[in-house]
């Protein structure tokens, strides 16, 4: 059926940043809580989150930083009371190795240690092909990095199409639980089939999602990063 085919080809798409995007530095804010009008107010010390990972993360193909899935998520946590503030370390076209390479240099360029990073990497693997174990291999790395330094994480899970064949399916599908298992991690499904076997919420280029898609990535998604942050009663002394 056309359609069933067109959604698998949008989830494997979808799944990675295009591997033509050239890389771009990783931006250094992404507030859009100053147009956002809390539900709840906002209580508790600041929660420093940082999100690093790929075009995903860095808002591709969108009108602002403003529309980043970092900034939507961050407005969003904020609206429900939560004192969160989101630094967005996305950078398009990265693969598990440059997150790799960049991750501790990332760190120690912050102004003060995040309470929570939000690991968002592997679709750029998936899209070239890249053996499964490379890309556990880099996600193990940067995990037991981030252990060491006493960050928490929330791992953003992703998955193999079908089309990819069994093996690879089986073997890339278990990366993600097996390694939050191993260290402890949240683990957070990311890509949503709802969402990117949608037209109305995909870019012209049918891999990058629009702002409303963003959106709707962060409504399935942000209580799943919620249960990673720090309880606000117990971060205040409550």
């Amino acid at each position: 059926m056309r359609v069933s085919r067109l959604s698998m080809g949008l989830v494997a798409l979808a799944l990675s940043a295009c591997n033509r995007e050239q890389p771009t530095e990783p931006a250094t804010t992404v507030s859009a809580t100053a147009a956002a009008v809390p539900t709840t107010a906002v209580a508790g010390p600041e929660v420093r989150v940082l999100a690093f990972g790929d075009s995903l993360f860095a808002g591709y193909g969108l009108a602002s930083l403003e529309q980043s899935y970092p900034a939507q998520l961050e407005a969003a946590l904020r609206q429900d009371g939560r004192n969160v503030r989101i630094i967005n370390a996305g950078v398009s076209g990265d693969t598990t190795a440059a997150g790799r390479q960049r991750l501790a240099f990332t760190l120690d360029s912050q102004p003060q240690k995040p309470d929570v990073v939000l690991l968002e990497l592997g679709g750029n693997d998936l899209l070239r092909g890249l053996p499964p174990e490379q890309t556990r291999a880099n996600l193990d790395a940067m995990l037991s990095e981030l252990g060491k330094r006493g960050i928490t994480v929330a791992l953003m899970g992703l998955q193999a199409p079908p089309n990819a064949g069994a093996q690879f399916q089986n073997a890339f599908d278990a990366i993600y639980p097996d390694l939050a298992k191993k260290h402890s991690a949240t683990l957070v499904p990311f890509v949503t089939r709802e969402v990117f076997a949608n037209p109305k919420l995909i870019q012209a280029d049918h891999v990058h999602p629009t702002a409303e898609g963003v959106a709707a990535l962060v409504d399935a998604t942000g209580d799943a990063v919620a249960g990673a942050l720090p309880d606000p009663v117990q971060a205040a002394g409550g």
